[in-house]
């Protein structure tokens, strides 16, 4: 780790991910996030660095690394100066007993801070300064009061992994090592499975950045997934929080998750954070796609919600400075006429369900629900409607709305679909149609959409605008009054939509 000379390959460039969820940082990327951290930080001998989610100990081989050089006039003997960083200035918390001793074997070289191979002399303890304590979960309700964990998927034998972070799971994280830090750093676990149907699961990182925030530092640096800038379960007051801290500085984006962690899919992309204790102001931001950068500096609480181009800004003021009615109020909630996907048609019936396979007959008087809409025309489109996890193509372009649909009066659907809105007559229900199928709305839609789901706070940009009229692209422009550059830059987001199902 210390010696230069021939090239070694990087060992912690190789290793397989524990999970989609407890990513491995690649060296290059930990460089990068250190790298927003002021130089000066690496000649201060008194500067402490805390990881508390370590899992290769990438971040703290790196921050040694520069420690090592920024201090060598100081502390010339390099015995010494290897001493006094790895001792008094470097500290980690693992996330299992497996990377504990990956993330020492990284910094001292050895699993054993006081193992024959360290290079360290001062340690007794093996452990040195990477903490790793097995933490039970603490129930109340059937749920850790701490991570929101479901006691019946996480109350496991000892033997086994309870996924029980030590950072998070205390009301008092300054007492891990009763001490102070300048800087805390590093890729925290992103969710746990909620105990929901199938796959479901939480978002887990803002406890860490919550935690962290608590042991006031100098700065805070974190690579957290994106999804928080507009949705994410439960994020709510985490993103309001988020985006009226004027402290902070920096944010670099990343809409393909892929380009950060390799072989990686995590939908809505990545993020990595600067945040600075003594320093408010406007956040620079950092747009990367493609191996090119769009950068910007602007206030993060503009909107309720993060928007992620500078580019869309300008268009999204334009389009509010109208004041018109959002569609979110229009947009009918998941469950339109109360069925789930897996309800199916009869055998007989008075009305038409459309579900995943087609059309059938469906009792009229079985629907709960939207039962108002039943005799109109309504337009529909897929709950789902994303590929790649909301990723854009190799071009930067994004597929939204992949199926809008016109159903007849006398046809409901399952909440596989979502209604767009409905009309007595057909020409209304075609401009419909039509309109949410520009661009210029899927656009607007795209500015909340950080995963497949499409749901109905989706569409708050989007204004209700008068049906009478088969809107185009050309004609929205228009009448928001966009510029040749703003026209091009929604062209170059939005992959073009396939025809409107008959």
């Amino acid at each position: 780790m210390l010696n230069s000379g021939s090239y070694n390959p990087d060992v912690l460039t190789c290793l397989a991910n524990l999970s989609s969820d407890e990513v491995f940082t690649p060296p290059q990327l930990a460089s990068k996030i250190l790298d927003l951290l002021p130089e000066s930080i690496w000649h201060d001998r008194q500067a402490r660095f805390l990881d508390p989610f370590c899992k290769s100990g990438v971040f703290l081989r790196e921050i040694a690394k520069r420690l090592m050089e920024g201090l060598e006039q100081e502390i010339p003997d390099k015995q010494q100066r290897i001493n006094h960083i790895f001792s008094k200035q470097i500290f980690g918390i693992a996330i299992t007993e497996l990377t504990a001793l990956l993330s020492r074997r990284s910094l001292y070289c050895s699993k054993s801070a006081n193992g024959k191979y360290s290079v360290t002399e001062i340690f007794e303890d093996p452990a040195g300064n990477i903490l790793h304590e097995n933490i039970e979960h603490t129930w109340s309700n059937n749920r850790c009061i701490y991570c929101g964990a479901s006691r019946q998927e996480y109350e496991r034998d000892k033997e086994l992994e309870t996924h029980a972070y030590q950072f998070i799971h205390t009301d008092n994280p300054e007492e891990l090592f009763n001490m102070k830090f300048d800087v805390i750093v590093g890729n925290p676990p992103y969710q746990m499975s909620d105990g929901g149907f199938g796959k479901s699961a939480s978002p887990l990182y803002q406890n860490f950045v919550h935690q962290a925030k608590k042991l006031n530092p100098r700065f805070l640096t974190m690579i957290i997934p994106s999804r928080w800038f507009a949705g994410g379960k439960g994020l709510n007051d985490f993103r309001a929080e988020m985006l009226n801290d004027d402290r902070i500085r920096k944010m670099v984006d990343f809409e393909d998750a892929s380009e950060c962690f390799p072989g990686v899919d995590i939908a809505g992309g990545i993020c990595y954070f600067l945040w600075e204790r003594d320093s408010t102001g406007p956040c620079e931001i950092v747009n990367a796609h493609n191996g090119n950068e769009t950068v910007s500096v602007r206030n993060l609480n503009e909107f309720k919600t993060f928007i992620r181009h500078s580019q869309a800004v300008p268009i999204i003021r334009k389009v509010l400075t109208k004041k018109e009615k959002s569609m979110a109020e229009q947009v009918t909630s998941r469950k339109p006429f109360g069925l789930p996907t897996n309800a199916r048609p009869y055998k007989h019936g008075d009305i038409t369900l459309r579900w995943q396979k087609g059309d059938g007959p469906y009792n009229r008087d079985d629907v709960t629900t939207g039962a108002d809409m039943i005799d109109e025309w309504k337009v529909i489109t897929s709950k789902v409607s994303y590929d790649h996890a909301g990723q854009p193509d190799k071009n930067g372009m994004r597929k939204v709305l992949s199926i809008v649909d016109i159903l007849p009066p006398g046809t409901i659907c399952t909440e596989t679909y979502i209604v767009a809105g409905s009309y007595k007559e057909r020409i209304y229900a075609d401009n419909l149609a039509a309109y949410i199928t520009t661009k210029f709305v899927r656009f607007l839609v795209s500015q909340l959409s950080f995963s497949q789901d499409i749901t109905k706070e989706r569409f708050f940009f989007v204004p209700i605008l008068d049906m009478t009229t088969c809107w185009s692209d050309e004609l929205l422009y228009k009448r928001y009054g966009l510029t040749v550059d703003e026209v091009a830059f929604i062209e170059s987001k939005i992959r073009p939509m396939e025809a409107v199902n008959e």
